[in-house]
């Protein structure tokens, strides 16, 4: 008899701020728009679509369609979303290689 397999989320494994901040210091860092996309709208799951919400005054069906696999949010969104998360985004000088 096989296994049966569930879908992981990775919203789960996000429990603390430090978690947050390294996942998405992570997804900065591949400057992939939809990956980043992505884990901004993990993160908002993991810290409730409903107060994220309240907190932006978007609609949840708005921030659920937005940060979708096939979301593309406007950067009004993403930053409301952002300080709403206590995420802050900010640009530094890359060191030399």
């Amino acid at each position: 008899m096989g296994e049966k397999l569930t879908t992981y989320d990775p919203a789960e494994d996000l429990g603390s701020d430090e978690a947050i901040a390294i996942f998405m210091a992570e997804a900065l860092e591949t400057y992939d728009v939809g990956y980043i996309s992505h884990a901004l709208g993990v993160v908002a799951r993991t810290k409730g679509m409903a107060q994220i919400a309240e907190q932006t005054g978007l609609s949840r069906e708005q921030l659920y369609r937005s940060f979708s696999k096939k979301g593309n949010p406007t950067l009004r969104t993403t930053l409301a979303v952002m300080r709403a998360l206590g995420i802050e985004l900010t640009a530094k000088i890359p060191s030399a290689a």
